[in-house]
């Protein structure tokens, strides 16, 4: 698997998010622009601390890699040393003013085993960022989206608003000519409160949303101003949809297998034998001691000696201790990825049954808003035209101008609710397309947008 590491490119799309960013962050801290779904993408992955966590992880999982390969690569070790006192006696070992020592693992069974083990880490750590880069745009784009819904329903609250103060002053006028009784004009007062109470909510959203946006990105609070066209449409998804193992599950499994491998090679360890070859130059040296005295020979000034070494394991407790351990933490990985995937099942059934719902919901609130609408329709047509039956028997009373800023305020709290319903139709089905391992079939799409 190629990891994200490995090509030592930085995507185009990388630094224009860059350039962005920069241009953003050095207006004024008031000052709003629009800014793309995809820039606000790109800067949240960049910015975000779990992206850089993983890719820290990355960067160990590489060095690991390089770790268990590297033992069969020879080592050079240099050693020297000035002595300090005479030596007294005869030590055991030559005397040196420095040496040089090469030596390297050059065959072992178990290393295979750990070789193989750090290459499935590697894949996993680069798995883990992937995902954590699609979790940061899942919630990068879910925020922004609702950002942008929430913007639209302050402006229909804030009609709202407008059409209940007119309300409230046409029952004033009506209840001061005894047309109204004067619980008339406290209702409309009581619905004025109600809408000027939706929007105040509406409005600590919008700056929630636009906090979350900003830490995200890093970009200044409220400096973001969402493109609704920027916004790519979401595919109707369902449950029927091929699953692809999402990107968590993925290396949940990869880093129990690579578990897996390391208890293998520690259990190896305690019966296959290992061979490791060795150089070492000495240069001895009779200062300070009379070590030529314990000889039949003066002690050569060069002394080189180079060999194999075979080690076999007869018996180490520590070794078997060591596997035991090694193989509880590959069964317990395995449990754990096995635990993600059946998690995963039973989320993609949830979001599947509740899309459901979800589509249900979306499609009443449209029908509702349509229906508010060709009321309003009427009610503006009888209002201006008169219901054509004035003098006959028994014909309705003309319409108030009461009724039409009641048939507004319906209106816009229509359409409201229409576009708070596609808005959770909306996350349901990105949170689906999540889990179902699709997410970056939808990225894709934006990043060409």
């Amino acid at each position: 698997m190629k990891g994200r590491f490995e090509t030592g490119k930085r995507p185009a799309r990388v630094w224009i998010a860059l350039l962005t960013g920069a241009a953003l962050v050095s207006a004024p801290a008031m000052a709003t622009a629009q800014v793309s779904l995809t820039t606000v993408v790109q800067m949240a992955e960049k910015n975000s601390s779990t992206v850089r966590i993983a890719e820290a992880n990355v960067r160990k999982a590489q060095a690991g890699l390089s770790e268990s390969r590297d033992v069969l690569i020879p080592s050079l070790h240099f050693n020297t040393g000035l002595p300090v006192f005479p030596a007294v006696g005869f030590t055991g070992t030559p005397p040196s003013i420095w040496s040089a020592t090469i030596q390297s693992l050059v065959f072992g069974v178990p290393q295979k085993r750990y070789i193989d083990a750090a290459r499935l880490a590697l894949e996993a750590a680069n798995t883990n960022l992937h995902n954590s880069e699609e979790q940061v745009a899942l919630k990068a784009s879910t925020d922004y989206i609702e950002l942008d819904t929430v913007n639209e329903e302050l402006g229909a609250a804030r009609q709202q608003e407008t059409h209940a103060a007119r309300l409230v002053e046409i029952e004033r006028q009506r209840a001061e000519a005894g047309v109204d009784p004067l619980s008339d004009l406290l209702q409309a007062k009581l619905t004025a409160a109600q809408i000027r109470l939706s929007r105040l909510h509406l409005e600590t959203r919008a700056a929630t949303l636009s906090k979350e946006l900003a830490v995200l990105t890093g970009l200044p609070t409220g400096s973001i101003t969402p493109d609704h066209s920027s916004i790519p449409q979401i595919p109707k998804v369902s449950g029927d949809l091929p699953t692809r193992p999402p990107e968590a599950v993925t290396a949940a499994e990869l880093l129990a297998r690579s578990k897996q491998q390391t208890a293998r090679g520690d259990r190896e360890l305690s019966y296959f034998p290992q061979l490791t070859f060795g150089v070492q130059y000495l240069r001895n040296t009779t200062l300070l001691n009379d070590v030529n005295s314990y000889f039949k020979r003066p002690l050569p000034t060069s002394n080189f000696s180079s060999g194999v070494s075979i080690q076999v394991p007869l018996f180490d407790m520590f070794n078997r201790a060591k596997a035991k351990e090694s193989a509880a933490e590959a069964l317990r990985a395995t449990l754990e990825a096995e635990e993600a995937a059946r998690q995963n099942e039973v989320q993609i059934a949830t979001l599947a049954s509740s899309l459901r719902e979800l589509s249900t919901e979306e499609e009443i609130a449209s029908l509702k808003e349509q229906i508010a609408k060709e009321h309003l329709k009427t009610v503006l047509t009888q209002m201006e035209l008169g219901n054509g039956a004035v003098g006959q028997p028994s014909a309705p009373a003309q319409l108030s101008p009461k009724a039409e800023q009641l048939a507004q305020i319906e209106e816009r709290q229509r359409y409201e609710d229409s576009l708070e319903a596609a808005l959770s139709l909306s996350k349901a089905r990105l949170n689906l397309l999540c889990a179902l391992g699709h997410m970056q079939d939808w990225l894709n799409e934006l990043h060409t947008k």
